[in-house]
């Protein structure tokens, strides 16, 4: 049975989502703030966390920043009514799930967990930010969690997340083309670069894969299903 962690300050509403999850055969335990969800981290081994963004004390950013220090392979999902505000731009930083609106749509959130991968993170490197956002939503799809950067500068900044591959554009803003791929291969030694160009020129780097744009989605699709597949430490 899959558990979850639910963290809200707004414990009633915690629990109503709970009692959905288990009203749906799922497990799920509810913490009232970020202190509390922390001491959860030990206690089981959840299938994803579904936080608050705006709480007292430790917002939804920190607490999936924080939780991942403890378990770095959990899926996260944040819920706000603010989506417009810096911390929201924290937590897409730390690599999400998806984010919700509140009031929660409900069936949307139930199709979110049920897909959601432990050690699912992808880095997307993409100036295009229609196709940056299609790619994120069909990772999402089939339970992906996503981390982005549209610049050279933003592949530069991005923070200790801990990705199974990235999918890099050879074309982005502020350096000549492939020094955005270049640089994530310095930043994480080893990770599996997918390249999505329409630069018909040889990567600076090894490629594990290249899509010419535009590109055949179902296969891209496939790429990271195997990727995720042989990654380090899953299961046979």
């Amino acid at each position: 049975m899959r558990r979850y962690l639910i963290v809200d300050d707004n414990r009633e509403f915690a629990e109503n989502l709970a009692e959905i999850i288990r009203d749906g055969g799922g497990a799920a335990a509810v913490a009232a703030s970020g202190a509390e969800a922390l001491a959860l981290a030990g206690t089981a081994r959840f299938a994803a966390i579904l936080t608050d963004m705006k709480m007292p004390h430790m917002g939804g950013a920190e607490v999936v920043h924080e939780f991942r220090r403890l378990d770095p392979a959990i899926p996260a999902i944040v819920m706000t009514a603010h989506v417009g505000d810096d911390a929201l731009a924290a937590a897409r930083a730390e690599g999400l799930l998806a984010v919700l609106p509140k009031p929660t749509p409900v069936e949307r959130l139930l199709e979110l967990l049920g897909r959601a991968r432990r050690d699912g993170l992808v880095v997307v490197i993409e100036d295009d930010a229609r196709l940056s956002d299609n790619v994120c939503e069909l990772l999402a799809s089939h339970g992906f969690a996503a981390v982005t950067a549209a610049s050279v500068l933003e592949t530069e900044r991005l923070g200790p997340v801990r990705p199974f591959c990235a999918l890099v554009d050879l074309r982005v803003p502020g350096g000549p083309d492939g020094e955005a791929m270049r640089r994530l291969g310095l930043k994480f030694p080893g990770l599996p670069l997918v390249v999505m160009t329409g630069v018909h020129a040889p990567p600076p780097v090894e490629a594990h894969r290249t899509f010419e744009k535009p590109f055949d989605s179902d296969a891209l699709l496939d790429v990271v299903e195997r990727l995720h597949a042989a990654r380090p430490g899953a299961a046979p």
